[in-house]
């Protein structure tokens, strides 16, 4: 999983940035839903997915090796978030990154490192 998120970090620092200053809201639901939540990592996963092209929930299964139930639940939570958008009313719909998360994809760096220092923190019980 580590390396995974070392992989993201990297696609990220590749892509085209704007130099625009990261809104502190978005920045705090990015923190939220990528490193205080159960699944985060999935999500994350799904977003890393749809930074090179649009899919839709069967697709993103598939590439996943998740449950579409799964998948469809994740969907869900990041449409309400407004960090993806969809093409389409049913089954066959495409996701593909909301103009919001495109704007504010800086902030998801910081999410990421706090989510690898988070599974990489053991606990000391005294």
């Amino acid at each position: 999983m580590t390396n995974q998120l070392l992989e993201f970090r990297e696609i990220l620092k590749s892509r085209p940035s704007n130099e625009r200053k990261v809104d502190k809201h978005a920045r705090k639901l990015l923190l939220y839903l990528f490193t205080s939540t159960r699944g985060s990592f999935t999500r994350l996963r799904i977003i890393m997915h749809l930074l090179d092209k649009p899919y839709n929930t069967h697709q993103l299964a598939q590439d996943l090796d998740l449950d579409y139930k799964a998948v469809q639940h994740h969907m869900m939570v990041l449409e309400k978030n407004n960090l993806v958008s969809r093409i389409g009313k049913k089954y066959g719909a495409i996701f593909y990154l909301s103009n919001f998360l495109e704007v504010n994809i800086s902030a998801l760096d910081e999410a990421i490192e706090r989510l690898d220092r988070k599974l990489n923190h053991k606990k000391v019980y005294l």
